[in-house]
């Protein structure tokens, strides 16, 4: 295997552009934190932790990724996408049309054995940095000759090295979505799965048997099998009543961050799902992130750590 990836379209992915601080409130009879970004800074969009349990780090919305430090250093710049990168230009804006020129990170992993941060970003494709940040180098950019388009979903298989991820060829609307494996070793891209709806988050099960897709615009998440008789197969896992962004593994089940409308509003929720696709937990993140949608909830050290956007300027801390 290796990292794994998805890439998906603009128009979503610009939906969701968007340890400790103050003020907490009470969820559920839990503790959820702010952890304040830097000044203009918002839409934390994705979650790494480094071999030390370094982070998290998250890419935000003017292109840059940032790593946090601890309550007395809060988040700091680490890195950033961009080759050509302004810092007067960049640095703060939430103008979505720069994208191009700022870049966009968006689904983060960390490659333990290499001590690289692997970034799918929304313009300059998937790009690695190493441990002491600046400017990322770009890993790749196209697979079968088609140039990747709003990559967003990342993981990184530690056992054997390889990234996966997911996103669009082409526009949000249509199914050109991919499930792609990078191998870092030979460079090689592979297709695993095609003709995706929205192809946003990517999770490898913690067996390594299957991986799972999510599909904004079909509200389902698919398995695609990496072994057994089914290897080389998909299913659909589970049908959602909203639209599901990012997916993360957690011990033997997934955490999902899925838009719920409710008229006349969306609901800001975070499902855990079992490989099954049964919904073992559902939080309602309204009165956290009011209109701002999730768009990445993954558990770490026994914590919740959410992203969302466009103007959340927050990472979100949820003691599970």
């Amino acid at each position: 295997m290796g990292i794994i990836f998805a890439h998906s379209a603009v128009a979503m992915l610009f939906l969701f552009l968007f340890l400790f601080s103050f003020p907490s409130t009470i969820l559920s009879n839990r503790i959820f934190i702010k952890l304040p970004l830097p000044k203009n800074v918002t839409s934390p969009y994705s979650f790494a932790f480094d071999q030390l349990g370094g982070g998290p780090y998250t890419g935000v919305t003017d292109g840059r990724i940032f790593k946090y430090g601890g309550p007395k250093v809060g988040f700091t710049e680490f890195s950033f996408t961009a080759p050509n990168r302004s810092k007067e230009v960049c640095d703060g804006t939430r103008d979505i049309n720069l994208g191009p020129i700022c870049g966009r990170p968006l689904g983060l992993g960390y490659d333990h054995s290499s001590n690289q941060l692997y970034i799918a970003d929304a313009y300059f494709g998937l790009l690695a940095v190493g441990s002491n940040g600046g400017l990322a180098t770009q890993a790749a950019t196209s697979a079968e000759g088609v140039p990747f388009r709003f990559l967003s979903g990342l993981d990184v298989d530690q056992d054997i090295r390889q990234v996966l991820v997911s996103g669009n060829a082409a526009v949000l609307s249509d199914t050109t979505g991919r499930l792609l494996k990078y191998d870092p070793r030979t460079s090689q891209v592979t297709v695993l799965l095609r003709n995706l709806s929205g192809a946003v988050g990517t999770a490898l099960s913690t067996d390594r048997s299957f991986i799972l897709v999510t599909e904004f615009n079909a509200n389902r998440i698919q398995k695609f099998w990496l072994e057994g008789t089914k290897a080389s197969t998909a299913e659909i896992l589970v049908g959602l009543e909203g639209r599901p962004t990012n997916i993360r593994t957690t011990l033997e089940s997934f955490w999902v961050a899925v838009s719920i409308q409710s008229t006349p509003t969306t609901v800001p929720t975070a499902q855990r799902i079992d490989p099954y696709g049964n919904i073992l937990e559902s939080l309602n993140f309204a009165a956290q992130y009011g209109s701002n949608l999730l768009s990445e909830v993954q558990e770490y050290h026994g914590a919740l750590y959410i992203g969302a956007g466009p103007s959340a300027d927050f990472v979100g801390y949820f003691k599970v």
